[in-house]
């Protein structure tokens, strides 16, 4: 191992190490089921999902070993939310205009994923992706890792609920219950779903201050046993509403659906299909999926390592190449096996935060993916509350950098605000990014700065322009 991924000259070690990917794949194992459920209209079960669901973990364990071995980087990989949801919409518009089965549309939308899978693999050998890191401003890449930050508490406070009533759903933390002036308000508005989202906000909440109280003592694993505890909690919280929460275990299959893989989706493009949308329509969305897909990777790979102290001075991350090279892996085997693109999870945030440092922690976040071909039941048997109390910590740790921020440059301080307060709106890391380097173009020109901008990042603010403003 010390051959490998130079564990001591990274200050950790296997253990750390072994930890920090059990962590990072817990805050994300949520994607095992959500990715097909969302891809294929939550038609559980079906030979589509059940390929969709084995695309899944293929791609995001190949993505992620690569990122082990040839970038040594603790960043994890899986087929990106939003993306996701955005290809379901390609889908159903293909259906919608060619009259194709669901099916048949969505082996025509694998097209554009395989597409942007080589170009980025082209683009990362041509060393294009590099010099667009290096032409978002440094003030700009500070300002990543703290909105990554609002993004994860959002996401912990708010969307990632699971709660549903006769009355009304889904739940969200800050949207539901403390919004309301009373809890007999919000009671009444949830219904019979009330038990289950109190007991949703006091799970959160006991893994929240679990993982502070761990990591004050300085107890290695602090996330991982902080969610472990919430998961108890829930489960008793559970059993004694009369609920059995590992009901799924319960004549749960447990073999790989590999056949329905190599029916369904495997190698199954339809470029013919595809071009019956119109070339320009094509090619639109082919641009599309990259310039999101390009800079919420980019976000993420700067923003966690920011946090894990792997830039230098200007605010580069060695081994750029090599991670954004694995995450072209990552998307080109994602098309070939079935899934939308694949990309660098924020929530790779919870490795780091435990000590991950190296590609080992990458290598077993890898393996557990793999290890869900036969233990998918039992993988979701961590409930939504126990993953939104670490992104919730994560995330408050990530805000911190803002002390990094030199409050008298407004061409600084206007792009981050923009992207603090963008991201966790928008749900994209990528479009809070374009708003930044948008407003960071136009302060600095306006601040008597145009000579600190880049012609690439003039660039890049025409690009985002035309993607936010221009209809096509």
């Amino acid at each position: 191992m010390e051959k490998l991924f130079k564990l001591r000259e990274n200050g950790t070690n296997v253990r750390t190490e072994v930890m920090a990917g059990l962590s990072t794949f817990m805050t994300m194992a949520y994607i095992v089921a959500l990715n097909p459920n969302l891809l294929t209209n939550w038609d559980t079960g079906s030979p589509l999902w059940n390929a969709v669901f084995m695309a899944t973990l293929i791609s995001s364990a190949v993505g992620t070993i690569t990122m082990a071995f040839l970038a040594n980087k603790p960043f994890v990989m899986a087929p990106g939310m939003g993306l996701n949801s955005f290809f379901a919409v390609v889908v159903s518009n293909i259906v919608a205009l060619t009259g194709l089965t669901y099916e048949a549309s969505f082996n025509a939308a694998l097209c554009i994923i395989l597409v942007e899978g080589i170009v980025f693999i082209v683009l990362t050998f041509l060393k294009v992706r590099e010099k667009i890191v290096e032409a978002i401003p440094l003030g700009i890449r500070i300002g990543i890792s703290p909105a990554i930050g609002m993004m994860l508490l959002n996401i912990g406070l708010g969307s990632n609920a699971g709660v549903y009533s006769e009355t009304g759903g889904p739940f969200y933390m800050l949207g539901t219950f403390f919004t309301n002036l009373t809890p007999s308000i919000s009671k009444e508005a949830m219904g019979s779903g009330w038990n289950t989202m109190l007991l949703y906000v006091i799970t959160t909440f006991v893994g929240l201050f679990l993982i502070v109280a761990l990591n004050h003592r300085k107890i290695k694993g602090s996330v991982l046993f902080g969610m472990l505890g919430a998961s108890v909690v829930y489960w008793i919280g559970n059993f004694m509403m009369g609920v059995n929460p590992f009901a799924s275990l319960q004549g749960a299959s447990w073999a790989p659906p590999f056949a329905d893989m190599f029916q369904m989706t495997f190698f199954k493009f339809d470029f013919a299909s595809l071009l019956e949308i119109g070339w320009l329509s094509a090619v639109m969305l082919i641009v599309t999926f990259c310039m999101i897909d390009m800079f919420d990777t980019i976000g993420t790979l700067v923003g966690t390592a920011a946090r894990a102290g792997m830039l230098d001075e200007k605010g580069n991350m060695p081994g750029m190449r090599e991670a954004l090279f694995s995450d072209a892996v990552g998307t080109t085997v994602g098309a070939l096996t079935g899934t939308s693109t694949v990309t660098t999870f924020v929530e790779s945030a919870a490795g780091v935060e435990e000590g991950g440092r190296t590609g080992l922690t990458a290598l077993v976040a890898g393996l557990c993916f793999l290890a869900c071909m036969f233990l998918a039941p039992i993988a979701a048997l961590v409930p939504p509350p126990a993953t939104s109390a670490a992104l919730i910590y994560v995330g408050v740790l990530m805000v911190g950098g803002l002390r990094e921020v030199n409050y008298d440059d407004v061409a600084q301080v206007l792009p981050i605000a923009l992207m603090l307060i963008s991201m966790p709106v928008t749900g994209s890391i990528g479009h809070g990014i374009g708003l930044a380097i948008i407003a960071y173009v136009i302060t600095a020109l306006l601040t008597g700065k145009k000579n600190e901008i880049s012609w690439l990042t003039y660039f890049l603010a025409l690009l985002f322009i035309l993607k936010f403003f221009l209809v096509v």
